[in-house]
């Protein structure tokens, strides 16, 4: 799959189980970062802001950044103790046309390989 981006800075709003980390591990003490994880973090440009979500409640706060941090993600923010229900992300689109609003939903734990970012100079 290819994300075509502007050159603009980007806000990453990312789901962490299931979609960096195996869904649930943290419960059996063996968070596993998925497949492609760390190939796509790569090509997200540093300028651009990265914020993590979770339903995960924030008494496992303190091992999920140590896990994050192990595997070398790199985060602004993280926000966890969220519903398990849809997150929904709604925003307004620029006047010349530049779509604002990007939703991407992966099936559970297959990982991030084959994703490939693409700066698009001209959009």
């Amino acid at each position: 799959m290819q994300l075509t981006l502007s050159n603009l800075r980007h806000a990453w709003l990312i789901d962490i189980d299931g979609t960096i980390l195996k869904h649930n591990g943290h419960k059996s003490g063996e968070d596993e970062l998925l497949p492609g994880v760390k190939q796509f973090w790569s090509t997200i440009p540093p300028e651009d802001e990265i914020i993590l979500l979770s339903a995960r409640n924030e008494a496992d706060e303190k091992q999920t950044l140590d896990i994050l941090n192990q595997y070398g993600i790199r985060y602004d923010r993280v926000i966890f103790g969220l519903p398990t229900g849809e997150r929904v992300l709604i925003n307004d689109a620029k006047p010349g046309g530049l779509v604002t609003a990007i939703a991407v939903d992966l099936k559970r734990d297959i990982g991030l390989q084959g994703f490939d970012i693409k700066i698009d100079e001209t959009i």
